[in-house]
């Protein structure tokens, strides 16, 4: 049996909700940790702090490609090293 408009509408309008709520929630979090790290000292403009934050992102996808237990429990890879560091310029 098809669903009215209006309960396709309630549906939307609850989920909309639970979308705020959780884009308030992700917001938060990364808020706490940039502020953590001393960011909210700093004066960075919007668009430089945007594109830093893509470059995180970017960092972290691609480290997301291995599972967690084979990127290791130990220090960092110093910048620049792993796969195709030296491919960048």
């Amino acid at each position: 049996m098809k669903k009215p408009s209006r309960q396709i509408r309630e549906e939307i309008a609850r989920l909309q909700d639970q979308l705020k709520a959780a884009e308030t929630r992700e917001a938060e979090r990364i808020g706490r940790v940039a502020l953590k790290a001393g960011l909210g000292d700093l004066e960075i403009d919007e668009a430089d702090l945007l594109t830093a934050f893509e470059e995180v992102k970017a960092r972290f996808r691609k480290a997301g490609a291995a599972p967690r237990s084979a990127r290791g429990s130990g220090s960092p890879e110093p910048p620049g090293a792993g796969a195709g560091a030296s491919s960048e310029a």
